[in-house]
C-alpha cells in the first residue's frame, strides 16, 4: 500500500500533475492560466525550453528523468510540476459561444489517453469545449497531456456535478444535443441541421447512459461498414466533429 502511494507521488497527483515532452510543456508554459511550480530538465533541454527565470530548475540527466514520469514515458529531456487548471463554467463558455458552434459532451469517458485525443480533435476543428462530469474523468496528467498535444491549454474544459443537469442548461442556450448511439436510426448527417450542435459521447463499452439519451434531442449513428462494430471513442469524436464542420 505505502509503495504503491509513494509511486504515485513521484509521478505527480491530480492537484500537482506533471508534464513531459517539449511540446506539452511548452504549451503549459505559453498558458497564462497555468501556475507551473518547479521543472526537471537537461543542460540541453533548459536552453531549449528558456523557463522563466522565476521558475526553480533542476538539472537531471535523462536516468534520472526517466524516475520522475511513470513506465519511463518519452520526456525528452523535460519535466514539470504544475497546478492544474481552474475549471471552466458552462454558461461562460455556452453563452458566449458564435451563433455556429460545436460543443463535445462526454458520458464517463474515463480513460486519459481517450480524453487527450478528443481534446486534441476539438481543438484541430475549432470546437469550443468540453463537458464531463467531475467524478467520471480522468484528473489532469502527463498522459493526458501528452494525448492532447497541447490542446490541453487550449480548448474550455468544463467539470460538472451533473451531467443531466448540464445536458439542460445546454439545451437552453440554444444547443442541439445529438447523442451517437451504434443503435440508433439516424446517420449523424441526418440528425445535423440546426448551427449550435452539442455531441454527446459515450464511454466505450457501455457507451449513453439511459439518462444521458432522455437528454438528448436526437441519437444519431456513424455511417461505418461492418467490418468493424465500433470506433474508438476518440476517433469517433473526430469523425463526428469533422461531419458537424462541414454540415
Amino acid at each position: 500500500m505505502s509503495r504503491r502511494k509513494k509511486s504515485h507521488q513521484q509521478h505527480g497527483t491530480p492537484n500537482r500533475p506533471r508534464f513531459w515532452g517539449r511540446h506539452a510543456v511548452s504549451a503549459v508554459l505559453d498558458n497564462p492560466r497555468r501556475t507551473v511550480l518547479r521543472a526537471w530538465a537537461t543542460p540541453d533541454a533548459a536552453e531549449f525550453m528558456q523557463f522563466p527565470k522565476d521558475l526553480p530548475v533542476t538539472f537531471a540527466d535523462v536516468a534520472d528523468l526517466g524516475r520522475l514520469v511513470p513506465n519511463d514515458a518519452p520526456h525528452q529531456g523535460v519535466v514539470i510540476e504544475a497546478e492544474p487548471l481552474d475549471d471552466f463554467w458552462l454558461d461562460e463558455i455556452v453563452s458566449n459561444s458564435p451563433e455556429a458552434a460545436v460543443l463535445l459532451v462526454l458520458d464517463q469517458v474515463t480513460d486519459p489517453h481517450n480524453v487527450g485525443a478528443i481534446l486534441r480533435s476539438a481543438a484541430a476543428f475549432g470546437a469550443i469545449g468540453i463537458v464531463t462530469q467531475d467524478r467520471h474523468s480522468p484528473p489532469e496528467s502527463g498522459a493526458l497531456a501528452k494525448a492532447a498535444s497541447g490542446a490541453l491549454e487550449r480548448v474550455p474544459w468544463v467539470r460538472t456535478v451533473n451531467l443531466a443537469r448540464a445536458l439542460g442548461e445546454i439545451a437552453e442556450a440554444g444547443f442541439w444535443r445529438i447523442g451517437l448511439a451504434g443503435d440508433a436510426d439516424l446517420d449523424l448527417k441526418e440528425a445535423l441541421g440546426p448551427k449550435r450542435i452539442a455531441l454527446v459521447l459515450g464511454a466505450e463499452g457501455p457507451g449513453l447512459r439511459h439518462n444521458t439519451r432522455e437528454h438528448c434531442d436526437a441519437l444519431a449513428r456513424l455511417p461505418i461498414t461492418g467490418a468493424v462494430e465500433s470506433l474508438n471513442v476518440s476517433n469517433a469524436a473526430a469523425v463526428a466533429l469533422y461531419a458537424a464542420s462541414i454540415a
